[in-house]
């Protein structure tokens, strides 16, 4: 029934890891690593939140489950992630600006991104709250609309992190555990027919 949905929901990830990708690299500038370990410290916690939420929209997304049992799961899934991304914003902001150029700048519009986001799951939070359960067939239309929007989200801007990451701040981030990813619970990675099924 909301196939559709996990698949989007696996790319809605894909702006969080962002903040969990980049390669290593042997800068020793200690500004920038104190940096980052300042907001990686506060990031792991909120990357284990949008993981567990994501795993359990997807154990939650079977032919079998009962849209009212769909709606809740959801519904407490889009509001821990749109917490934890309000928190990821608070993480940035709260650290000060990375050192280098434009760092006030990059640290600002990263922030404004995080908590766009965190409002974005926060209204597919409601949108969730408003489907008629009783109704399978409105309920997977409407389903199929927060699917829509989700698959807008995991695409839309995440031009900021990627500032934010790029050069020895982006290096030293990479090497912070905070700032690299949880391993997913049960080992399941992003469904193999990604956004093909409607």
């Amino acid at each position: 029934m909301n196939k559709k949905l996990v698949a989007a929901l696996s790319g809605g990830a894909v702006l969080l890891m962002a903040l969990s990708g980049c390669s290593g690299s042997d800068d020793s500038d200690s500004k920038v690593n104190d940096w980052a370990k300042k907001v990686c410290d506060q990031v792991q916690p909120q990357l284990t939140k949008i993981a567990g939420a994501n795993t359990s929209i997807q154990q939650a997304t079977s032919d079998s489950s009962k849209p009212a049992e769909v709606q809740q799961t959801d519904s407490a899934a889009f509001q821990s992630i749109s917490e934890a991304y309000k928190s990821l914003g608070a993480a940035v902001s709260s650290a000060g600006a990375p050192p280098g150029k434009e760092g006030e700048t990059t640290q600002q519009e990263a922030v404004k991104e995080l908590n766009a986001t965190s409002t974005a799951y926060a209204g597919l939070k409601t949108k969730v709250d408003a489907l008629d359960v009783k109704d399978q067939a409105k309920f997977a239309d409407g389903l199929k609309d927060v699917a829509d929007e989700l698959d807008k989200l995991s695409n839309s801007g995440d031009k900021a992190l990627r500032q934010l990451q790029s050069g020895d701040v982006g290096k030293a981030m990479a090497k912070q555990p905070g700032c690299q990813k949880p391993s997913a619970t049960g080992g399941s990675a992003a469904p193999t027919a990604a956004g093909s099924e409607s």
